[in-house]
């Protein structure tokens, strides 16, 4: 063995319920790390969401339309079984607080422990989206406040259409 880390393919999961700008500043971050990055919409039982899996990988194809080694898809189950499946080594993840570290760190640690070979790379949000959360823009949304700074056009006209 060389010693040499070869990047291969990463996975970018999350809720993507929208995709942010944030969202895409980290995935345009990771490609440029990893050849190949699997953006996955993940189906969290926890969470009710606003968008169906359906509309998410929507919004998030068309934000991704012109990265030709990104590849939008969605999964069930545990975020270790479908990295296996897909043959990813590496899972990213943003952080944008102390609390997001805390989560993610226990996390990181069960999926060390499921899938040892797995690797977690945390990347810190970049300070233009520190503050911006997926719930805080639909409630902007619902009171009517433009959120063009936080999201794609398309993205903005898609929370406008479904929270009125």
């Amino acid at each position: 063995m060389s010693g040499r880390l070869e990047p291969g393919r990463a996975l970018f999961p999350a809720s993507f319920d929208p995709v942010t700008n944030g969202h895409m500043d980290l995935i345009n971050r990771a490609r440029e790390i990893f050849p190949e990055l699997i953006v996955a919409v993940a189906n969290n039982v926890a969470k009710q969401g606003t968008f169906t899996t359906e509309e998410r990988l929507e919004l998030l194809e068309k934000a991704c339309a012109n990265m030709p080694t990104v590849e939008v898809t969605a999964f069930d189950g545990l975020l270790v079984d479908y990295a296996k499946e897909r043959g990813a080594k590496s899972v990213i993840r943003g952080l944008r607080a102390m609390a997001d570290f805390e989560y993610e760190f226990e996390m990181t640690l069960m999926n060390k422990h499921l899938y040892p070979e797995i690797e977690t790379l945390f990347m810190m949000t970049s300070q233009d989206f520190l503050y911006v959360s997926s719930s805080r823009l639909k409630e902007l949304v619902r009171f009517g406040t433009d959120i063009s700074a936080w999201v794609s056009p398309h993205v903005a006209e898609a929370l406008r259409n479904k929270l009125g």
